[in-house]
């Protein structure tokens, strides 16, 4: 891909996410539903939307068929944006990737919270909050063995 079908992908990319998200009311398309790339090709008349859908099998294939359903309409809120002669045709498809990292994140977890090992970010955090709560005990308790202020 040119670096114009690159700009005009990532600027398309930014137009369905704000149509989705502002301008659609189908219940099928899911409240997390996000745009995870744009492919337009090298004449501009096809753009490959690739989104990515949380929810079961069902709930992503029928989000899928309602942003399909409202590929002309999108494609219209694109064109009012855009400034080329022609506005490339949105063909959405399923993007897996976020669903599939998501899924090995959680399974990494669940491995790790039955060997009983805390990941290294989880030990910095609680020794970074035991830190904190020891410097507000300090500030609380009057000095041991050293001269107190009289009142």
């Amino acid at each position: 891909m040119s670096r114009r079908t690159d700009r005009i992908g990532s600027l398309i990319r930014t137009l369905v996410a704000e149509a989705i998200q502002t301008h659609l009311s189908d219940p099928r398309i899911a409240p997390i539903t996000s745009v995870t790339g744009v492919q337009v090709s090298e004449d501009l008349s096809v753009a490959r939307v690739a989104v990515s859908v949380m929810g079961s099998e069902t709930e992503r294939r029928e989000c899928l068929r309602a942003l399909r359903s409202a590929a002309g309409r999108i494609r219209g809120l694109v064109g009012e944006e855009l400034t080329l002669r022609k506005v490339p045709v949105l063909v959405f498809r399923l993007d897996d990737s976020v669903r599939r990292s998501f899924e090995i994140v959680q399974t990494i977890d669940h491995a790790m919270q039955e060997l009983g090992v805390r990941p290294e970010w989880e030990r910095e955090d609680a020794a970074d909050e035991a830190a904190e709560d020891g410097a507000d005990n300090k500030e609380e308790r009057p000095a041991e063995g050293g001269a107190q202020e009289d009142a």
